[in-house]
């Protein structure tokens, strides 16, 4: 089940969901919307490997904007920093940014019970587009989980993605055992 944006802003007063900063103009009926942050990154290679650390070169969005071009696979940030103890995020695009040709994700659109962070974007687009530091990306929709939780992603000991990092975090696909 959804929450709705009641249960959003009971559960973030109970300081099972954080959004830092909150604004409450982002909380819409079943969503919080989320902004792109300031750095965006590269991977510096043109062909990557799965079973190595490929590396990424992050740069700043300016304030003129920046293009993204459809050839170019682009890791970008969200402004918001996240918490969720007790509820699954998930992260969509907005429909505004989908209509202008642009996926924020590829695959990993949804957090765990636990996820800590800030969330990488995935992004590519259609068509060349300008974008800005601080528009609207997406909206974080929150889910109940049926049961008690386990092992939570902030506690899990094989996760990837728990260093705070507002900066693009590249593939750590390398630390599996395939």
């Amino acid at each position: 089940m959804i929450l709705s944006d009641k249960q959003i802003l009971a559960e973030i007063q109970r300081g099972t969901i954080v959004v830092q900063p909150y604004r409450r103009e982002c909380l819409g009926s079943n969503s919080y919307d989320v902004h792109l942050g300031k750095t965006l990154a590269l991977y510096d290679d043109d062909i990557l490997d799965a079973r190595r650390h490929n590396t990424v070169t992050p740069f700043q969005i300016p304030n003129e904007g920046y293009v993204l071009m459809p050839d170019k696979f682009y890791l970008g940030v969200t402004e918001e920093y996240t918490e969720t103890h007790s509820h699954v995020p998930f992260l969509e695009g907005k429909s505004s940014v989908g209509r202008l040709g642009i996926d924020i994700h590829a695959t990993a659109g949804k957090g765990d019970v636990g996820f800590c962070n800030f969330w990488t974007l995935e992004i590519s687009v259609k068509k060349p587009v300008r974008v800005y530091a601080g528009m609207p990306i997406g909206q974080l929709i929150y889910f109940e989980v049926k049961g008690e939780v386990e092992n939570s992603y902030a506690n899990k000991q094989s996760a990837k993605y728990n260093q705070r990092n507002d900066v693009p975090v590249e593939s750590m696909m390398w630390k599996n055992q395939f």
